[in-house]
């Protein structure tokens, strides 16, 4: 059976710190794995001190650093498919909810939804996948990017003529106090944790790596786990707790 996973990423490495393991483990498994990533993220932080001035404080040159940054991830990953929203720079990273990035004129999160889910909805058309990954409808952690990201995406759903296993979360997407009730699949990424490693280390403007812990710009270690824990949104149930693919025909 031909296996297709769809994952709906805000910015770059926000695939490989949520869903990385995930992605490298259907990729190796044989099923067709395609991110679309919504911005190139250019309003990140910047972790390397000599890099600074690509900030969009600076050059602002920051998201055309992070699509390269992308590409090597996605390659440790052993993922080959990859689109951009709307083209590469079609979409501007938002920054956090009250920061001046909002205004930008192509500011993702306050972009015209409409416009933004026919993009989406050419690229679900094209790929036809079995299974959608985004985040939850709080986008994880409140990030304005990550609502927008799972906004667009339930409303592709919702319009399409098809059945989809739908999955929010992953990783640490999911609220360390969230009940385990609302966790409905655990994938065991420990064959896979390499890769992961290798993909965290390739975002480096963002991400510093010691395993098996990592650490964005605030500095502050989290653990690399030995899972990636998503909750089924849409799709039968059965089979679902270790495979995405659970349950389907």
């Amino acid at each position: 059976m031909s296996r297709r996973l769809l994952l709906v990423h805000a910015h770059p490495d926000d695939e490989t710190i949520t869903t990385g393991g995930t992605m490298a483990r259907y990729a190796a498994d044989g099923a067709e794995v395609v991110l679309v990533t919504c911005t190139l993220g250019e309003e990140g932080e910047i972790i390397p001190p000599e890099l600074a001035g690509l900030g969009s404080w600076a050059a602002d040159q920051l998201g055309g650093y992070r699509s390269g940054e992308l590409s090597a991830a996605l390659r440790a990953l052993g993922v080959t498919g990859h689109r951009f929203l709307g083209g590469i720079g079609g979409w501007r990273d938002s920054g956090m909810a009250g920061t001046p990035a909002a205004e930008h004129p192509r500011a993702f999160a306050t972009g015209p939804l409409d416009k933004q889910v026919r993009q989406l909805r050419a690229i679900v058309d094209e790929v036809r996948p079995d299974v959608l990954v985004t985040y939850n409808a709080f986008g994880g952690y409140g990030h304005p990017d990550h609502i927008r990201a799972h906004e667009i995406t339930m409303a592709v759903a919702d319009a399409a003529r098809r059945v989809f296993h739908i999955a929010s979360g992953g990783g640490a997407l999911l609220p360390p106090e969230a009940p385990a009730t609302e966790i409905t699949t655990t994938i065991d990424i420990r064959p896979y944790l390499a890769a992961k490693i290798a993909a965290l280390r390739a975002h480096a403007t963002q991400v510093t790596v010691n395993p098996p812990e990592f650490a964005l710009s605030n500095g502050v270690p989290q653990p690399i786990a030995d899972g990636e824990y998503y909750t089924l949104v849409r799709g039968p149930r059965q089979g679902a707790e270790t495979d995405l693919f659970g349950g389907l025909a």
